[in-house]
């Protein structure tokens, strides 16, 4: 089967946690951290982290539906942040770290909407979702140091706190998932 390349764009906070938990995942050919939502062109990272750009971090997702589907991302999206809480991740605090999706296709905003549907009938959160959804705009890629940045630096006292954590609750919870 032929591959059926796709691109979504989320944030969840810091994009060092989510390039390193997304990149786990079977069918996730790319994953590129960055900045978007925002009015600012060419955003810096100092730029972005002064919340005054309007930018989330994000993370560029380009997957091959054939082999992990939207739901199966949306449903790890959901579970490696709290989507409830408005401007805010752990100790992140500010709009560049709101909970975001940002669809490159009609039939992507469908199934986020239906799967955002799923969720409230489920009941899974105990407060109500704040997760920003809107059409991908415009995407700049974050700074070279930035990129596989927990892979480059899994011994550092942030990954060590706070990735490594994240990714030993991925294994657990999404091992089928995962390469």
């Amino acid at each position: 089967m032929a591959e059926k390349l796709e691109t979504i764009v989320l944030g969840a906070g810091c994009f060092w946690c989510t390039e390193a938990t997304f990149a786990t995942l079977k069918g996730v050919m790319m994953v590129s951290p960055g900045y978007a939502g925002g009015g600012v062109k060419n955003p810096t990272y100092e730029q972005v982290a002064s919340g005054k750009t309007g930018h989330a971090e994000v993370i560029k997702i380009s997957y091959d539906a054939n082999m992990i589907t939207l739901e199966a991302l949306l449903d790890v999206f959901f579970s490696v942040h709290d989507p409830t809480t408005l401007n805010r991740q752990g100790g992140d605090v500010g709009e560049q770290y709101r909970s975001l999706i940002l669809y490159t296709t009609e039939e992507q905003r469908t199934g986020i909407k239906e799967f955002m549907k799923k969720l409230a009938a489920e009941k899974r959160f105990k407060d109500p979702i704040v997760t920003e959804i809107k059409k991908l705009e415009e995407f700049y890629g974050a700074e070279n140091y930035h990129k596989d940045y927990y892979a480059k630096n899994p011994h550092k006292p942030y990954c060590q706190a706070v990735i490594s954590p994240k990714l030993s609750k991925m294994k657990e919870k999404f091992g089928s998932l995962q390469k």
